[in-house]
């Protein structure tokens, strides 16, 4: 049970192949179109530490590490990373690798050695999967043995960046009882990729929500792009509405291996990306994938050579109320400094904060509206005590729109210039809902910031030893979903 095919795997299996790897395999099962590929399992994971007798160390390390004292926790998540990293992994383990890897390589036809992303899986006993989702690393266009044995274990590493470790202490999670597993899968070279809910994430509609954009698609959940946006009535099949954006970088593949960030050609950047026909191609496949798991999912698409890939499906973690977004609104009379996109309901109104670099997220205090050019997860802290985001790049399946529906703080996308164009300190309103951000302070905000938080949490079927109410984002949430 070190390494198990996705043929083999499925939902339940969250506590040996983590919440991408059961996905997958549950998928595979259901006969959706997904990559090939393996997982290697969490129990290869704990006997690689325990077998090699790194694990007391690694235990040890983090008995003694203060970590709200940065340099220390950041010089200790370093340290057990180098231990992971720098140790070789018996024989014993790395024979299941090589087997698995040499299958998948013979199946794709690829003699030299498939072309592999390798994600990280991360699980644990008494929470859900994905509490841990966007704290572990993913590597794209991985190829031959030596290099898929050594992303294995920078993924084991990367359990211990240093804000996983602050996560599962602020939280009283057990280091010693969270593990992870690695998935390896056929690399899709995608021409265009991104973003599918298959319903409104912040209304509940039933309408699908896609954001494509050029290359892989990990510049559209990252953020690094604005994307195109696109609205389909899932009962109609009827294309409510096309964004066209200026797609400015995309990510692809480097010649000799790895994925790099380049700029999109001039005469693709105001190209629409997805037609109609492709657009009800993911609706078709959005029905199919909800009707499988019984509940809205947010997932991840690709296209290669005309043939759709799903990549990745998991519960939309919050919903919002489609008669509450319909209930009155009140005009708002003031002069509107910045237009992009509404990525999570409610007016917020603070003193602006912008962000550059992650030496600045200690100038964001509670109330304030954080303004940056895209979040990452090591901006979740400074985001939990603002009162609203605001970004330049993203659309509304970025990490910015996540992370902000969760903790239900409104948050605007896609303004292009808000960096440049709001000033630091001053007073300003952001308008999740409608997208725009007002010179001055609306009466009331606060109050309708917190009622916009009131969201809906998607609930999961029971897929480990221990009852899964939710699939969320941060650990913060999981009091919220089990509600």
């Amino acid at each position: 049970m070190y390494v198990k095919k996705f043929e083999d795997l499925s939902k339940d299996d969250l506590g040996i192949a983590g919440g991408k790897g059961a996905n997958l395999g549950e998928l595979t099962q259901a006969g959706i179109p997904v990559p090939p590929g393996f997982v290697v399992t969490s129990k290869t994971y704990d006997k690689f530490m325990r077998d090699t007798g790194i694990f007391s160390k690694v235990m040890d390390i983090l008995d003694q590490v203060d970590i709200n004292n940065t340099k220390e926790l950041q010089e200790a998540a370093e340290k057990i990373k180098a231990i992971i990293i720098e140790t070789p992994i018996p024989d014993g383990i790395s024979t299941y690798i090589t087997e698995a890897y040499n299958q998948l390589s013979e199946r794709v036809g690829e003699e030299d050695g498939a072309d592999v992303a390798i994600r990280s899986s991360a699980t644990a006993e008494d929470l859900p999967e994905a509490s841990f989702a966007g704290q572990q690393d993913t590597f794209l266009h991985v190829q031959g043995l030596d290099n898929v044995i050594e992303y294995v274990r920078k993924c084991w590493a990367s359990l211990f960046e240093a804000r996983a470790i602050f996560y599962r202490e602020e939280n009283n999670f057990e280091h010693s009882q969270v593990y992870i597993a690695v998935v390896v899968q056929q690399m899709v070279d995608s021409d265009k990729a991104g973003v599918m809910f298959t319903v409104n994430p912040s209304t509940g509609e039933n309408i699908a929500l896609i954001e494509g954009s050029w290359g892989l698609g990990e510049s559209v959940v990252s953020g690094s792009v604005t994307p195109d946006n696109y609205a389909v009535d899932k009962e109609t099949n009827e294309v409510l509405n096309v964004t066209i954006s200026d797609k400015k970088t995309m990510f692809t593949n480097e010649e000799g291996g790895t994925s790099i960030q380049v700029d999109v050609p001039d005469e693709l950047r105001k190209e629409r990306v997805l037609s109609d026909e492709e657009l009800l191609e993911l609706v078709a496949m959005a029905k199919r994938v909800e009707g499988h798991y019984g509940k809205p999912q947010d997932t991840e698409w690709a296209f290669h050579d005309g043939n759709l890939f799903l990549l990745q499906s998991r519960p939309i973690t919050t919903l919002g109320d489609s008669k509450k977004e319909g209930s009155e609104e009140e005009e708002v009379d003031l002069e509107v400094l910045i237009r992009g996109l509404g990525a999570s309901p409610g007016l917020a109104s603070g003193s602006v904060k912008v962000i550059l670099s992650l030496d600045e997220l200690d100038k964001v205090q509670d109330g304030d509206v954080m303004v940056t050019t895209m979040t990452t997860p090591d901006m979740v802290p400074a985001m939990k005590r603002a009162t609203g985001i605001v970004t330049d790049e993203g659309g509304v399946t970025c990490h910015a729109a996540i992370i902000s529906r969760e903790l239900g703080i409104p948050c605007v996308v896609c303004t292009g210039d808000a960096t440049t164009t709001l000033k630091e300190n001053d007073e300003v309103t952001a308008d999740g809902k409608k997208g725009l951000v007002y010179k001055g302070i609306i009466k009331g905000a606060e109050d309708e910031a917190a009622s916009a938080g009131a969201i809906q949490v998607s609930a999961t079927p029971l897929i480990t030893v221990t009852e899964v109410k939710a699939n969320v984002s941060m650990a913060e949430a999981a009091p919220k979903a089990a509600a």
